[in-house]
């Protein structure tokens, strides 16, 4: 089973530049938003998010405030635990980070710029496993349900239970949303004959996967550790652990499901429960998933839009396409459509869905007395 190791980096000493060089205007301090010094630690900071996550969930914290305060939570962490976006921001703030800023530049320098994709439900249940907070801990077993279920822990994501109650994020007995999509089974080696009709068996345990569009682009392998009850040749049960494997095909879309047979709790005079595991994209800082296609919005002055550009689009797989668009005006609902740069067909990988680029047109906020002028005097009616 491999192990991802996170290299902490040594940080600025100096804390980040809030000031907007065109007035003074004070940008988000994350840290401060956290709760955390500068010199937090990579832990430290998932601690602080959690806390204060669960602190300010709208569907428990029904305040004034509480669900803008989860936003500004969730797009703190997403920058704080990103490395390379934490370094940027440390030397240039926010103006920097979302203007384009690199680690060898200032603001504008040409580098990616984020932007927050503006659902912290979606960073919630991505650290936590689920978008609620009763759901990711308490399990619903249903009316009148007391049985346990087994304790999930994605060794490729941060899953903790912060109420110290054993109870990993799970869904039993769901129906899977709107993504219904494939389905997978894995059966066991004794997961044949239920052994009479009179048994029967508890309700699936389904489990959100998130994985990444870089991972769904290539494929990868998730390993899911599970806590259950065995029995016993005595006939008494013990709690076990069991590694399961599943292996993402590339292309697999949100809502897919791997099924591994009868792995839930075992007990007398009943069928352990199915385990389930369902796809979900977890957000992408530059790209949004449709279909097999995927988004990326390019930004640009009103300069660029009018007088054309040359910019650089990124792809998925780390390289760029240069997109000449100085011989026509780029209008706010203009899409490019750059083939085979998307993601694989699930039932053809060998073909690949497009990249379609969408523009953010940024128009000026004032205009000289001349500049009116001479645009008045020069765009048609």
């Amino acid at each position: 089973m491999s192990l991802v190791i996170l290299q902490l980096k040594k940080r600025n000493n100096d804390t980040p530049s809030q000031n907007n060089s065109k007035g003074g205007k004070m940008g988000k301090d994350y840290y401060k938003i956290l709760g955390i010094n500068k010199e937090a630690s990579d832990d430290e900071i998932k601690k602080a998010y959690r806390k204060l996550a669960l602190k300010y969930h709208p569907d428990k914290n029904r305040s004034a405030g509480a669900e803008e305060k989860f936003k500004e939570i969730a797009e703190a962490y997403e920058v704080l635990s990103d490395s390379k976006k934490r370094e940027v921001y440390d030397q240039f703030g926010e103006e920097g980070l979302k203007g384009g800023a690199t680690s060898g530049g200032g603001p504008g320098g040409g580098g990616s710029t984020y932007t927050f994709h503006g659902d912290p439900r979606a960073t919630f249940a991505q650290f936590f496993g689920s978008a609620s907070p009763f759901q990711t801990f308490f399990g619903f077993g249903g009316q009148g349900s007391n049985r346990v279920f087994p304790n999930f822990h994605d060794e490729d994501m941060d899953m903790d239970d912060p109420f110290g109650l054993g109870i990993g994020p799970q869904r039993p007995g769901g129906q899977g949303g709107a993504f219904r999509s494939h389905s997978f089974n894995f059966a066991g080696p004794n997961q044949g004959r239920t052994g009479g009709k009179d048994r029967s068996q508890d309700p699936a345990i389904e489990h959100d996967l998130y994985v990444g569009l870089d991972d769904i682009l290539r494929g990868c392998t998730k390993k899911m550790k599970i806590s259950r009850r065995v029995i016993q040749p005595d006939g008494s049960t013990k709690k076990e652990d069991k590694v399961l494997t599943i292996n993402v095909k590339p292309g697999w879309k949100a809502g897919t499901k791997i099924t591994f047979q009868k792995e839930g709790d075992q007990g007398r005079g009943k069928v352990p429960a199915d385990i389930v595991f369902i796809i979900r994209d977890k957000p992408h800082p530059l790209f949004r998933r449709e279909g097999s296609d995927i988004r990326y919005t390019q930004k640009l002055s009103l300069k660029q839009a009018l007088c054309g550009a040359i910019v650089e689009i990124p792809t998925l797989n780390g390289e760029k396409i240069s997109l000449n668009l100085t011989r026509e005006i780029v209008k706010p609902n203009m899409v490019k459509r750059l083939q085979g740069h998307g993601l694989p067909f699930p039932k053809e990988p060998s073909r690949k869905g497009d990249l379609l680029v969408s523009f953010d047109i940024k128009f000026p906020d004032t205009l000289t007395q001349s500049a009116r002028d001479i645009l008045y005097d020069t765009l048609p009616n």
